[in-house]
């Protein structure tokens, strides 16, 4: 595969107009979700099994004491090597793929046949979700079906201001960097996530705590299903044993 596709989400050209929400509501078919007034403009409250994509609002107080608005269209980042996957690999076979055009992270029905806790333990990004009928898990699948057809992904083609970029991943990256280096005079707490490790890059004015608790976090090591664990935990017991007879 090559260096497959990425995200650019320009923070500081997002107006909050959830056009991105919508697309994606729209071209994946799925039902609205029933929110409430819960104290936010963000709507509705969180990522659910119906919904893929969620603008995130913050609110905070500026040097002036002046409020500051912080957007953060939230998705699956799509790692490049998803804990999710390595979560469930010794127990559903396909249960999550890896799309090899696009490098895109996709979850299939065989995850019916495992505890949904397993995967979105796995996720930094608490991004995973599940249907609590079936067990069913869901979340943003990167459009495959319209970039494959050279299509952009629902959420990029609808966004008016530039804030959602999509492309070959090096390119993203470099487009990334170039943003932040215009904009950094402006913004000097800038920052960008992802560059080393997902398929979804950030450029935030501010740090990423601001936006949301999980705009940015650190990819745990790689883990490790139960049955490894048990054959890694003999391994080491039978070569102790082993050297205890020789050197005993």
């Amino acid at each position: 595969m090559s260096s497959g596709k990425a995200f650019f989400i320009d923070t500081t050209r997002c107006t909050a107009c959830r056009g991105c929400q919508i697309a994606c509501k729209q071209w994946h078919q799925l039902p609205a979700t029933k929110t409430h007034n819960w104290g936010n403009m963000q709507n509705p409250e969180d990522l659910s099994y119906d919904t893929y994509k969620l603008v995130r609002f913050q609110e905070h107080n500026g040097p002036d004491n002046k409020p500051v608005w912080h957007f953060f269209p939230d998705q699956c980042r799509h790692c490049l090597k998803p804990t999710c996957k390595e979560a469930v690999e010794g127990e559903v076979s396909g249960g999550i793929i890896i799309d090899r055009q696009t490098g895109a992270v996709l979850f299939t029905d065989k995850l019916k046949e495992t505890d949904p806790d397993n995967v979105i333990n796995a996720c930094p990004f608490e991004i995973p979700k599940a249907l609590k009928e079936t067990g069913a898990m869901a979340k943003c699948t990167m459009c495959v079906d319209r970039v494959h057809n050279g299509l952009l992904p629902a959420c990029v083609k609808t966004c008016p201001t530039g804030a959602m970029n999509f492309g070959d991943r090096d390119e993203m990256a470099k487009m990334a960097r170039e943003r932040l280096a215009e904009v950094e005079t402006r913004f000097p707490m800038a920052t960008l996530t992802g560059l080393n490790d997902l398929r979804v890059f950030y450029l935030l004015s501010d740090a990423p705590k601001r936006y949301y608790t999980y705009a940015s976090a650190d990819l745990p090591p790689a883990r490790m299903d139960r049955k490894t664990a048990l054959r890694k935990i003999g391994r080491s017991f039978n070569d102790f044993t082993r050297e205890w007879r020789i050197f005993g």
